[in-house]
């Protein structure tokens, strides 16, 4: 482990988008301590992969759910590196049942907000709290918090509207902590990816395929989990260091308003 590399702790980081940012910031030499809800053997694969970019990589299981499983995450990552400079709150579930609003359930709407939103809050705050402390130890720490959202902030989904809810409630959150950490220059900032190809989006492939090949989309593909991860980096890096608590569309053009 290289004492002098930054450290990146990724929700959600050992498949679909998360895996991408993870490479991206590998690619970039992070050490990385990666989340998810899997046993240390189902994601052994992936963290392999990250490993073989010459980084130290820990995995870290837990659901950001669970307040006992948040700080036991941080409790990690802290005894492992000793210090955090980059979380990237990506880690997120769509609903087990896709529902008319006029039909859905509490207990879905529990789960979807409870890990997407409430998970992403409280994980932020413990966060925040110890990069407020690593930047008064010193004055150099260079920390960033950047939530993946998505296009479905602004975008209504009738048969997911937990989902919705949840990312719009992301959006909130972004500007709460960009502006309660402006004093101590540690930026947030929001991503929202649009159709991305990954497991989530894996039963909806057949119906987007026909809908991008409609001319759903500007530029007509998927998105790609390198897509946002190469977003993710360029923010990491300080390219955007003027710029807390913005979004950053990675949609191909799907949100431009179009006659």
């Amino acid at each position: 482990m290289n004492n002098m590399r930054r450290v990146a702790l990724i929700t959600g980081g050992s498949r679909g988008i998360g895996l991408g940012i993870a490479r991206a910031l590998a690619q970039s030499h992070f050490d990385l301590a990666i989340n998810g809800t899997r046993s240390a053997d189902q994601v052994e694969n992936a963290l392999k992969e990250l490993r073989d970019y010459g980084v130290d990589v820990m995995y870290c299981p837990g659901d950001i759910a669970s307040t006992d499983d948040r700080t036991e995450i941080l409790r990690q990552v802290k005894d492992h590196y000793g210090r955090l400079h980059v979380l990237v709150n990506n880690a997120g579930v769509a609903p087990k049942e896709r529902r008319d609003i006029l039909e859905a359930t509490e207990e879905s709407f529990d789960h979807v907000v409870g890990i997407n939103l409430k998970g992403t809050y409280f994980l932020t705050q413990q966060v925040a709290n110890w990069m407020i402390e690593q930047k008064k130890v010193n004055a150099d720490f260079t920390g960033c918090i950047i939530n993946i959202s998505s296009v479905s902030a602004t975008m209504v989904s009738l048969n997911r509207g937990e989902y919705c809810i949840s990312k719009a409630g992301m959006g909130m959150v972004t500007q709460l902590f960009a502006v309660r950490l402006g004093e101590y220059d540690i930026p947030v900032y929001e991503i929202r990816p649009g159709i991305v190809q990954t497991d989530m989006t894996s039963g909806v492939k057949e119906k987007y395929d026909k809908l991008i090949g409609e001319g759903l989309l500007v530029q007509k593909r998927w998105g790609d989990p390198e897509d946002v991860g190469k977003a993710v980096a360029s923010l990491t890096r300080g390219d955007f260091r003027y710029s807390t608590g913005q979004v950053l569309l990675v949609d191909g053009g799907l949100t431009i308003p179009r006659l």
